[in-house]
Formats: C-alpha cells, sequence, structure tokens
C-alpha cells in the first residue's frame, strides 16, 4: 500500500526500528525492494535520486514505483531523495512522492531553514511530509565528514522547520568506504534527547559495520538508507549472469537473477534494521 513519510515513521518509532530506505534506479531494482518488503512484511521506502527527476528518467521510473506501492500488502512510501531545490521537490509530488526529502545541508544554516520551511509548508498541502539534512553527509571521497550535526542545531532546525525526521552527519558518508567507519553513538542520544525524540535518519548505510546499524538504530535511528550496495547487488549479478555461455538473450529473463540478488540484499537489511514482521505494528 501506499503510504506517506509520517506513517512508516510512527511505525518505527512505535517498534522501535528504522525503516530501511531503498534507493532504486530502474524497474528491476523496484521489484527487488518491494518483494523483500513483502516478503519480510515489513514496511519499506522506495526512494529515487534527485537527478533522475531532474532528468528524464524520474518521468518514467515514478509511476513503477507507485504502482509497485500500491501493489504490495505492506507500507511502501515514495520519496525523494536529496532533493537539492525546489525544481526536484515539485516534480516529486508532481509525478506521486509520498515523502520528500529537501537536502540544503550545503548552505548556511540559516538558508537550509528558510528553504526547507517553504518546501514543508508545500508540501503539507497534499499531506507529504519532508525529510531535513542539518550537517552535510558528504561522499567518501569528500573532506567534510567531520562536520558533525550538534544537538543545539538540530533542536532549532525541527523547531523552525517543521521536518518529520532528520538526517544527521555522525560519522557516515555515500559511497564505498575504504575502511569500516565508527557512528557516534552518543550523538545520536544526545540529538535525541535534545529534540524531545525525533525521528533521525542515517545516510551513507552501505558498508557500515552490522553492530554500528544496531546501534545506531537503538540510540534513535529511525530511517535508515542503502543505495551503494543495491547498486553493487544488481551490477554484480548482472556481470555474472554475462559470463555465463547459456545466458538469456531476453532481457526480462536475463533481469531474474539481478531481481533476486536485489531481493536477498535488501531482506538483510531489512532483518539488521529489526524491520521484519513490523508492517502492523
Amino acid at each position: 500500500m501506499l503510504v506517506n513519510l509520517k506513517t512508516v515513521l510512527d511505525l518505527a518509532e512505535k517498534g522501535n526500528f528504522a525503516v530501511p530506505a531503498f534507493n532504486v534506479y530502474n524497474m528491476e531494482t523496484a521489484m527487488g525492494a518491494v518483494q523483500a518488503a513483502e516478503e519480510m512484511r515489513a514496511p519499506a521506502i522506495l526512494q529515487i535520486y534527485p537527478r533522475l527527476f531532474k532528468e528524464e528518467a524520474g518521468y518514467y521510473l515514478s509511476p513503477v514505483v507507485v504502482a509497485a506501492a500500491r501493489k504490495a500488502t505492506v507500507p511502501i512510501c515514495f520519496h525523494l531523495d536529496h532533493g537539492p531545490s525546489e525544481l526536484e521537490t515539485s516534480r516529486a509530488l508532481r509525478w506521486g512522492a509520498t515523502g520528500i526529502m529537501l537536502d540544503g545541508s550545503t548552505l548556511p544554516f540559516e538558508e537550509n531553514i528558510a528553504l526547507t520551511k517553504r518546501v514543508v509548508e508545500t508540501c503539507a498541502y497534499t499531506d507529504v511530509q519532508v525529510e531535513g539534512e542539518l550537517g552535510h553527509v558528504g561522499t567518501v571521497n569528500g573532506e567534510q565528514m567531520d562536520e558533525f550535526t550538534t544537538p543545539e542545531d538540530a533542536k532549532r532546525f525541527f523547531e523552525e522547520t517543521g521536518v518529520a525526521c532528520l538526517a544527521v552527519a555522525v560519522g557516515t558518508a555515500h559511497g564505498r568506504y575504504k575502511k569500516p567507519p565508527k557512528l557516534d553513538i552518543e550523538r545520536i542520544r544526545a540529538i535525541r534527547e535534545a529534540t524531545g525524540g525525533k525521528p533521525l535518519v542515517l545516510h551513507g548505510g552501505s558498508g557500515v559495520p552490522d553492530e554500528e546499524i544496531k546501534k545506531g538504530v537503538a540510540a534513535g535511528i529511525r530511517k535508515m538508507n542503502f543505495a551503494t550496495d543495491i547498486c553493487y547487488a544488481f551490477l554484480d549479478s548482472c556481470l555474472e549472469e554475462l559470463q555465463k555461455p547459456d545466458r538469456a538473450i531476453a532481457v526480462d529473463n536475463f533481469m531474474k537473477k539481478p531481481i533476486e540478488a536485489v531481493k536477498e540484499f535488501c531482506k538483510t537489511r531489512i532483518l539488521l534494521v529489526g524491520a521484519d514482521g513490523k508492517a502492523d505494528v
């Protein structure tokens, strides 16, 4: 069933787990993620990176995600990931998104608040909630991984913007890590306490050690993002299929194994964040 961001966050808060957020890039990755959620009876978020909304691909992929969510018997939110401006957020809303992320983390603090608040107010007209970001969660090759979110800033950000959840910088980055990251668990707890228990989001989940993720969830992470490892699960399976002398030529048959690979990966993450069996919490 297609639901809004608040619905899955409420389930996560009630059940003390993190809802897994899977970035999808085509019909096959969307199918694998939804099939995993169905098999594990877990609520989930399917999210699309902003460049797909900026380019033509988002126009075609959005109806696929909406259809998959509506067909599912578990709660599925269709989310824009890292929307940098109102161009992407507007297109996402128009094309059926039920959750929006406005990422103003590279802007000065006051500008981030102002832009995020404006998007929150716009999305409220259609009962869509917004995720913000405070403390830039960069890439593994970036130079800003130490700019962590402070509890004081997080409290003010929630109060002045009205976001439903907040992505925080506590030690992760996007991409494949050269060495496993260590999360600042005490900072997560401090932010939760300062904000009165508001839902927090951890980006850059691919490659984070399992025990670190479990500690993060216990400390208050309620949305956990996975993107890079989904790409690898899909592409590694495609490459494996290409090496087979009797490989399928018809694309739909060829894609069966990659879909299965994505599904199996997503199932492991659903278990890890404690979302299995929580669709009806």
